[in-house]
């Protein structure tokens, strides 16, 4: 026999509904909590309607601050007596005609909720919608925030209008800062697919600053990154477009769906809170048609099977990211390491041109060939020529590394070391002596405003100012100047020219009579000033040594000092530059007392930081 059912059980299934119709909609209506977002809201209405231009006008009326979008799209559906259907749209709120349209196939359009007209809410205070009908007669629909009822009404016009206007007045008082600029750059990353692929022209009408503003989609700097792995899912196909850059904290990859941008960073997600995403080198944007987002605000994304798949998908694009970022890193940290090492020796010659010759007669300043020459004594070898003091056993040979690596192999240019338009020009080199009767050969090279060598589009105009003398030619980077028979100065210019830019350089010549040879070889041993190197001894206590084998010192990049002083530019170059002073002090200054050196290091530290740039 079958069981009775008790009356509670058969009540036990059914469907959810809303208690209150208005409460919901009140709910719905203040989700949006971005009127930025709700301004992009109503242009992505118009692109969808099919405008090929959209006006945005900001302006004050009779006291009154209002926002008015006007479009030239397909505007509002009409009915079939040919009359915008405003209707259809106060009373199907959730129940968007583009989630249909988008079911039955049809693609680029956005809306799937029914309720950003709601957004006004976050904008001002009230709504007024126009839209011509087939007729040619005009319609007005009118809402107000925070009341249920709207209102329809004929708007007498000589002229229908085409597509549809939106105007909300009077602003709430928080959006009324909301200037013409302001939403020119948000909609310029926000919508930047959707107004590139449709091609519609978004124009901005500051009525209040008196300025006018075209929202161009915005373009990102660096290095567009190309042969990457596609990203091909279940789902849709992943579009990626990532951009190299210098390490910024404002370099971030945006998160888009259907070319409307979700998230301004990827990182805001935890599951991307890590490298490579985090690493600062990289903006762009990651576009996912699929994602599922949160109703109302459309800035959040549901974790999902949809949000699951994409991460698996970023995975290994995650570790080819890696490989790039690692490759960037190391080469800015070679480039920042031979920048230092100029900056510090260029400043400790200075300094040591400064300071009293007696105290540091240990140093000989001079130039030979491409190097920079120092010599040094050995404090455990006290022996010294008569000649100059100095013997080859108790010097340190001195190595400019950064000129050695110019003169070897010609490793390839990372993208930042292009150089930019042409900004100076310098004569090689800037004077000279040479004897009567002679030749001597001269350089034109062209530099940037970041003192990078200037190669493309270069022409050059050669001429001799004053004195006597001939050159070979008068165009080419490149000239051989002759001295005439008498001594005497003479001074040549050089004109380059890049496109609109143009620069001088001169140089003086002196010819002389005798010119005495140097005695030195080019086998002589070279001397200088060491370089440094980095060496991670995380938890010993030195902060540096000097090797004397390979010249240069050794600075512990794993010690607290150096970690602190890495934090920012300046700060680790005047570290690097004490660590200098220290190791040149005691290794040159021998037989005094300790009160002595730490003196001198005071001495060397204060007049090189100062030359320091």
């Amino acid at each position: 026999m079958k069981k009775k059912r008790e009356p509670w059980q058969k009540e036990n299934k059914g469907r959810l509904r809303i208690g209150d119709d208005w409460n919901a909609i009140t709910i719905i209506a203040l989700s949006q909590n971005n009127p930025l977002k709700a301004i992009a809201e109503f242009v992505e209405n118009s692109i969808d309607a099919k405008a090929k231009n959209v006006t945005i006008i900001r302006g004050k009326e009779r006291g009154i601050q209002y926002l008015k979008i006007v479009d030239d799209g397909e505007g509002i559906p009409c009915t079939n007596e040919g009359i915008p259907d405003f209707k259809y749209v106060a009373t199907h709120i959730c129940d968007s005609l583009k989630k249909r349209l988008k079911e039955e196939g049809i693609t680029n359009v956005q809306g799937e909720f029914g309720i950003g007209l709601l957004s006004f809410w976050t904008v001002g205070h009230k709504l007024d919608m126009i839209s011509s009908g087939r007729n040619g007669a005009t319609y007005q629909m009118e809402m107000e925030k925070g009341k249920p009822g709207y209102t329809i009404n004929h708007r007498y016009r000589l002229v229908p209008i085409t597509g549809a206007q939106l105007t909300i007045s009077p602003l709430l008082a928080g959006v009324r800062s909301l200037n013409g600029e302001k939403i020119q750059r948000y909609l310029a990353s926000e919508l930047r697919d959707r107004i590139r692929n449709s091609g519609v022209k978004v124009k901005i009408i500051d009525r209040t600053s008196r300025f006018e503003f075209e929202v161009e989609p915005r373009k990102y700097s660096g290095q567009l990154l190309h042969n990457f792995p596609k990203l091909t899912t279940s789902l849709g196909d992943i579009y990626v477009e990532l951009y190299l850059d210098e390490r910024s904290a404002d370099n971030v990859i945006s998160l888009f769906r259907s070319g409307t941008r979700v998230l301004p960073s990827i990182t805001i997600l935890d599951e991307f809170q890590n490298e490579p995403w985090i690493s600062g080198y990289f903006q762009g944007i990651i576009d996912v048609p699929f994602l599922q987002l949160t109703p109302g605000a459309r800035d959040g994304i549901i974790r999902d099977n949809r949000f699951a798949i994409l991460c698996e998908a970023l995975k290994p694009f995650s570790e080819y990211l890696k490989v790039i970022a690692r490759e960037q890193k190391e080469a800015e940290e070679e480039c920042m390491s031979r920048n230092v090492l100029r900056s510090v020796q260029k400043a400790l010659r200075e300094a040591i041109s400064i300071l009293p010759r007696e105290d540091y007669d240990w140093f000989d300043i001079y130039e030979k060939n491409k190097y920079s020459v120092i010599s040094k004594k050995d404090h455990s070898n006290a022996s010294t020529s008569e000649d100059n003091g100095l013997t080859q056993q108790d010097s340190l040979k001195i190595v400019d590394e950064y000129t050695i690596q110019q003169d070897g192999k010609n490793q390839q240019k990372r993208f930042f070391e292009f150089a930019g338009p042409l900004f100076s020009v310098k004569i090689q080199p800037g004077s000279a002596l040479v004897a009567v009767d002679k030749d001597k050969t001269f350089r034109a090279i062209g530099v940037d405003r970041h003192k990078r060598q200037v190669e493309d589009n270069l022409s050059f105009s050669w001429d001799i100012l004053e004195g006597e003398g001939r050159i070979d030619k008068k165009d080419g980077e490149i000239i051989t100047f002759h001295a005439p028979f008498e001594p005497g100065l003479t001074k040549i210019k050089v004109a380059v020219r890049q496109k609109e830019n143009a620069c001088e350089s001169e140089c003086i010549i002196t010819i002389v009579d005798v010119i005495i040879k140097q005695t030195a070889t080019n086998n002589e041993l070279s001397r200088g000033l060491p370089g440094y190197t980095l060496e991670n001894c995380l938890g010993q206590l030195w902060r540096s040594k000097y090797d004397n084998k390979r010249n240069v010192i050794i600075i512990n990049s794993g010690h607290r000092d150096f970690i602190y002083a890495n934090k920012q530019k300046a700060r680790k170059l005047r570290y690097i530059c004490r660590l200098f002073a220290k190791e040149l002090i005691y290794h040159n200054v021998v037989g005094v007392p300790i009160e002595q050196l730490l003196e001198r290091m005071v001495e060397l530290s204060l007049y090189t930081e100062d030359n320091l740039k």
